[in-house]
């Protein structure tokens, strides 16, 4: 699952058009879903900008964790539609995306963790998830690597897994330009223009394009993308690193994705290796070259709940950004002030596994038309009133 960047198809365009009905920001998950979407419910003459190649924001480096394990009920649906998506790409788009059904376990050890996973397993369970609470000694029979002294309990949703980023980009890009869709990598925003309370344009280092309708899904770099057309975003990009351990002639046993909700230690299978890592504190910005600085708080984490992955023998690993917001949680909808302006983007480190069902729900904003969710909840009006934050338990 390493750096799994589109390459230059044939099929993108090499010209870019001068009016579009809706221009996409954003070449990653979150954009060619939401283009492929509007695509595929009649949308015509859509224009794709990425400023580098195609999946090579945060949708080139996540865990690949696909999951329906949330305690938020927004998120857990966005989480389940997508998971439902993700299982069908072999017949809908005609490509293997590496979907391994492992599952996730969130463990806890504390009361105050145990009793917030009981109430997400509720939760999840009413809306027609797949997910139990399990004692220490299932979490440990259902992944050997842990220590069940260590744990309180922890929650199980076997339906749960990862895939492989890469290839979902890939199938999302061929399928939207076989809809007619103008993709163009190494394209760069330079300025969204507008007239009152309405879009007329974006300019690339290519020229112009007019149109009413923008949809942002520039990740990391949303913020920037907002500020052009005067739309407060409130995205802070955060490195954050992953490793993998060396290939084993004998592999590791085969374990869910496990996530330690006291520290954000993580870990799943990679091939006959591990990946793993912990969301070590960073400064906000977009670096992201690769180290091992967090490597100490990973054993410290480790040490406590898996012993055996203290001091990993790692080969190498990459580090990627997060696109964090101030509660952790998705912008979706359409800019207060500006109509036609949309976004998508924040995802705060579950954007890949919410990618399709969010492809869907912009479509729908778009087009006027009722969803499967009420996206207001998302909307980035939220942080204009501090009850109505978000908050979601099941992150790291």
């Amino acid at each position: 699952m390493p750096d799994q960047i589109v390459p230059l198809d044939p099929g993108f365009a090499t010209v870019q058009p001068s009016a579009a009905d809706v221009v996409v920001v954003g070449g990653g998950i979150m954009g060619l879903s939401a283009a492929w979407h509007l695509a595929s419910r009649g949308v015509r003459n859509i224009v794709l900008v990425e400023r580098a190649e195609l999946g090579s924001g945060s949708s080139a480096k996540p865990l690949g964790g696909v999951r329906a394990n949330f305690s938020d009920p927004g998120n857990i649906e966005l989480g389940r539609r997508s998971l439902e998506a993700f299982r069908r790409f072999p017949q809908r788009f005609g490509a293997d995306i590496g979907f391994q059904q492992v599952g996730y376990l969130f463990l806890c050890r504390s009361g105050a963790e145990a009793a917030d996973l009981e109430g997400a397993t509720e939760v999840q369970n009413a809306l027609g998830v797949d997910s139990r609470m399990v004692s220490p000694a299932e979490a440990a029979a259902i992944n050997p690597l842990l220590d069940p002294a260590a744990l309180v309990g922890a929650s199980f949703s076997p339906g749960d897994g990862f895939a492989a980023p890469g290839a979902v980009v890939a199938a999302y890009a061929a399928a939207a330009v076989e809809l007619g869709v103008a993709v163009l990598d190494r394209t760069q925003v330079l300025g969204i223009q507008r007239t009152g309370d309405a879009v007329e344009s974006v300019t690339t280092q290519r020229g112009t394009i007019r149109t009413g309708a923008v949809v942002c899904c520039a990740g990391a770099w949303s913020a920037g993308i907002g500020a052009m057309a005067g739309v407060d975003l409130p995205v802070t990009p955060v490195r954050r690193l992953i490793g993998l351990t060396r290939q084993r002639p004998v592999p590791y046993p085969r374990v869910p994705f496990t996530l330690d909700l006291s520290t954000t230690f993580y870990h799943h299978n990679y091939r006959n290796g591990l990946l793993l890592g912990i969301s070590h504190e960073q400064e906000p910005g977009f670096a992201r070259e690769f180290d091992f600085g967090w490597l100490p708080e990973l054993n410290a984490a480790a040490a406590v709940c898996a012993p055996q992955l203290e001091h990993p023998d790692l080969e190498g690993g990459w580090a990627g950004l997060y696109e964090n917001t101030p509660d952790r949680n998705a912008l979706i909808g359409e800019a207060r002030g500006l109509p036609g302006f949309f976004y998508a983007t924040g995802f705060s480190g579950h954007g890949f596994l919410q990618g399709p069902a969010v492809g869907e729900l912009v479509a729908d904003l778009y087009l006027g038309r009722p969803s499967f969710l009420d996206p207001r909840r998302f909307s980035a009006d939220r942080f204009r009133a501090a009850e109505s934050v978000l908050r979601e338990v099941n992150i790291i």
